[in-house]
């Protein structure tokens, strides 16, 4: 496997963080901010730099190049494999008439089947429930196949977000890249660190990511009892008091950030979806527990492998970045003393994140998580 990874931003044009070099039919994978991502010249100069025919762009909240964390850049790298193939496709939700699932199941079904090992989606946020997405794609995926990767960002605008394979990036979009091969090997973890508190309560009425009521009082009331007093503005409180959810029939939690609290209804909206009767405890972020959580999706993500990674795709969570400001590159720092520090790592950090959980089969939707895809073949 070789790589060339290189970043843009208008001030400082493109830095190269390797030595630049051609590749043989590479995989290029592009994350992004928006802006520049709509921006036709920029994308001209990077078909200039990388003159490639297989090009996956994808918006973030904050790109990860090699052990930096940038902000309205581009962050690139192009991949190529020696014993691996790919196949990416994409598919947008306007074309399904706004149905996740039937859109899911429809990217999986054009996948080839044999020796698929591995799938990571990149798709939008907008228009796009992700729960419901992987609800398709998983609907005939086989154990032996895995599927990770992360919902695309808008820095801190929430406008819109994008993504596209080698077409102009746009709204609704959602990329699948399948990876092939005998020798390949992927692993992948998903961890936040965040931790709970208060007492467990139960979600006694919600629809998909909505939540109306909780034991019975009305979700908003709830919230502004015990948070309008713990942050200083909302965004803040939504990302670093999210929901730990256990939803019926599972017996782990998953993590679920507040979109939005501003509603008519005195309902929250989720960034996932959230089962009726689920149960539900307020958590709470630090710099420590998010830099620890880093550290224990590394420490799961290696567990078990055979060979030493040659690519890390990381995808963490915006939230992890607005709590830890001007230190965000430590949790980077520390995930690359134990995966290698020789591994070239890209990604970006999301709306949410994609993975199973730790010894699980089944992928969830994860918020302010550190979720990693190591490959090596």
């Amino acid at each position: 496997m070789k790589t060339v990874q290189a970043y843009y931003t208008e001030n400082e044009g493109w830095v190269y963080i390797t030595d630049k070099k051609n590749l043989d039919n590479p995989l290029v994978i592009v994350f992004g901010d928006r802006v520049l991502l709509e921006n036709t010249e920029i994308l001209q100069s990077l078909k200039l730099e990388f003159p490639y025919n297989d090009i996956v762009y994808g918006s973030t909240a904050g790109e990860i190049a090699g052990q930096h964390v940038l902000d309205d850049s581009l962050s690139v790298t192009a991949i190529e494999f020696e014993k691996t193939k790919f196949v990416v496709k994409s598919a947008n939700i306007f074309d399904f008439d706004k149905d996740e699932e039937r859109l899911g199941q429809a990217l999986y079904k054009e996948m080839p089947q044999q020796n698929l090992k591995h799938l990571f989606v990149v798709s939008t946020g907008s228009f796009i429930n992700c729960s419901m997405l992987i609800n398709g794609i998983e609907d005939n995926m086989t154990e032996s196949v895995a599927l990770t990767g992360g919902v695309c960002g808008d820095a801190n605008r929430f406008e819109k977000t994008v993504a596209s394979y080698n077409d102009a990036p746009k709204e609704g979009e959602v990329v699948l890249v399948g990876f092939y091969g005998e020798s390949l090997e992927v692993s992948y973890a998903s961890f936040g660190g965040f931790q709970p508190f208060g007492p467990e309560r139960t979600i006694t009425k919600a629809l998909n990511n909505i939540v109306y009521e909780i034991d019975g009082q009305s979700a908003i009331d709830l919230y502004n009892k015990y948070l309008a007093e713990k942050a200083e503005n909302i965004m803040v409180s939504r990302l670093a008091y999210p929901l730990n959810v256990i939803q019926p029939g599972k017996d782990y939690p998953v993590v679920r950030t507040i979109l939005d609290i501003e509603t008519t209804d005195g309902s929250i909206v989720l960034a996932g979806n959230c089962a009726q009767n689920s149960r539900a405890q307020l958590m709470m972020g630090s710099v420590h527990g998010i830099v620890h959580g880093a550290e224990q999706a590394a420490k799961y993500a290696m567990e078990g492998r055979k060979n030493k990674p040659q690519l890390a795709l990381l995808v963490s969570c915006m939230g992890r970045k607005a709590i830890m400001g001007q230190r965000v590159e430590e949790e980077i720092e520390l995930t690359k003393e134990i995966i290698g520090t020789h591994v070239p790592v890209t990604g970006f950090y999301s709306y949410a994140e994609m993975a199973p959980v730790h010894d699980r089969y089944e992928c969830e939707v994860h918020n302010q998580t550190m979720t990693l895809t190591l490959f090596s073949e």
